[in-house]
């Protein structure tokens, strides 16, 4: 497709054009108080035709790279298919125009399906109780170290001010700990990828509030001494929180309740298929033991005694909500279809094929892009950007490369402990002939990279806007338009 040059839609504007057919008023006009009304003028807004601004923003949705466009390997974010049956269950209406006010006698529907979701995910993971309320997986994470710290303390237990996080760890539980009040100790992994046993013996004490793992790791490994890691955090009397942004491995495979884990999170928007990211809410339910359910954000369902039926309960130790209301409700709508529409074995042969998916990838490109350490990976795969025949390549060239062959390139620069890190992330939901097209891309991409390496420096070379001075965008950022630094901009060579 042809880029020709855009103005902004700020340089298309003109005095008197008008885009809006405003409704006839059908209520008693009354003046706004003067201190409700600007006091300068809008001259700054642009006026334009309402072709012009849906000629504008079509013309910006055209450029979105999506999963419905494009296969989107990111790793650890399970960029999967939303089916569109959800989406059709979200949409009945006597779930999308349920109001979280009406009560629950007028909401038994919503209650059940919250409900049976609670139960699903309970059984899937093997923990007894789960809260829908969090709206996020980090969220849900927040959700997890504050009820530890509520169990703690409630047992009198003051001194465990420390939460452990291995260095492979997403960013999000480092800074959930330290929002929660505590300090964090890092753990570092071993050879193999695992958390190195020694340094967590050695950094367990009486202060050690918890243990943040996440299963697979960020390296797309299974921990292969999860049970003894939860064995010592729980002798050292800490819990241990289960980041569940990879449960996508372990669907009928593995339950982390059995595995150790206290608590854990489940990314509705990454394993259950609800949109993910700018494409609607996100929802990050939460599980954990018997011990720790009285201690749940509320309000939870239950099933009322006696007459049956469904109710709002909160638990009677609670740390109280986490986000107005009952969730995010659409995405647990959508959540529960995914589960039924599949059922058990849908579930089990999920993790079954993104694991397979994820080996395929990894076996086709780690002759050429070495991966970060050779085992059989779970659900993603994570290999290097450094190329043999072209050592002055960077992940960042390959990545922006990609973008020229039509991939939404993978994570890049994550997990930390790996140089030059290319995460990628298959999921289930992509054919053979999709992981062979991508794969073929990236290996023409090294065999570019050794004889035309400026053609990667540049890349992306197709799109309007190209590379970008990220230093330059991050110190001097343009936070309103202003039509003569863009047209500096533009003499310059700035894209975009």
């Amino acid at each position: 497709m042809m880029h020709n040059y855009e103005p902004p839609i700020f340089e298309l504007s003109a005095p008197g054009k008008f885009g809006a057919n405003l409704p006839q008023l059908d209520v008693p006009a009354s003046a706004l108080p003067d201190h409700l009304l600007r006091g300068d003028d809008l001259a700054s807004l642009p006026e334009l035709t309402e072709p012009e601004v849906v000629r504008h923003y079509t013309r910006i949705s055209q450029r979105n790279f999506s999963i419905d466009t494009v296969f989107f390997p990111l790793g650890s974010c399970t960029m999967k298919a939303n089916a569109r049956l959800h989406e059709e269950a979200a949409r009945l209406a006597g779930f999308a125009a349920a109001h979280p006010l009406q009560g629950d006698e007028l909401s038994q529907g919503a209650l059940q399906l919250m409900y049976e979701l609670q139960e699903y995910l309970g059984e899937i993971s093997g923990f007894d109780a789960v809260s829908l309320q969090p709206a996020a997986g980090a969220q849900g994470e927040l959700t997890g170290i504050l009820v530890f710290r509520a169990y703690h303390l409630d047992r009198g237990d003051h001194e465990r001010t420390e939460v452990l996080v291995p260095d492979s760890a997403h960013g999000t539980n480092p800074a959930t700990a330290a929002m929660a009040g505590y300090k964090v100790v890092e753990v570092k992994s071993d050879a193999r990828g695992n958390v190195d046993l020694a340094d967590l013996q050695r950094k367990l004490t009486p202060r050690t509030a918890a243990f943040m793992l996440t299963n697979p790791n960020t390296l797309g490994l299974f921990e292969e001494h999860v049970v003894e890691v939860a064995r010592l955090v729980h002798e050292a009397g800490g819990l241990v929180y289960g980041d569940g942004a990879n449960f996508n491995a372990l669907l009928g495979i593995a339950r982390p309740g059995e595995l150790g884990f206290d608590f854990m999170h489940y990314n509705l928007h990454k394993t259950f298929t609800t949109p993910h990211g700018g494409g609607g809410p996100g929802s990050g339910a939460v599980g954990c033991t018997a011990t720790l359910a009285p201690y749940l954000p509320g309000p939870r369902v239950r099933r009322m005694e006696g007459a049956g039926g469904f109710e709002f309960f909160t638990p009677e130790k609670s740390i109280g909500r986490m986000k107005t209301f009952h969730g995010n409700f659409g995405m647990l709508v959508r959540a529960w279809t995914y589960i039924r529409s599949i059922g058990a074995a849908g579930l089990r042969k999920v993790s079954e094929t993104a694991v397979l998916n994820a080996n395929y990838i990894q076996a086709r490109l780690k002759h050429v892009y070495p991966v970060a350490v050779d085992r059989t990976c779970m659900h993603e795969t994570v290999l290097q950007g450094k190329l043999a025949a072209a050592p002055e390549v960077r992940t960042l060239d390959i990545a922006k490369r990609l973008i020229d062959y039509g991939f939404h390139p993978p994570t890049v620069y994550f997990p930390l402990i790996v140089p030059e890190a290319l995460m990628i992330e298959p999921t289930e939901t992509e054919s053979k002939r999709t992981l062979d097209a991508f794969c073929d891309a990236l290996l023409a991409i090294a065999e570019e990279a050794a004889r035309d390496i400026e053609t990667l420096h540049q890349a992306p070379t197709t799109t309007p806007v190209r590379r970008l001075d990220e230093v330059r965008a991050a110190r001097q950022p343009i936070l309103k338009y202003d039509a003569e630094v863009f047209a500096k901009l533009r003499a310059e060579g700035v894209q975009g």
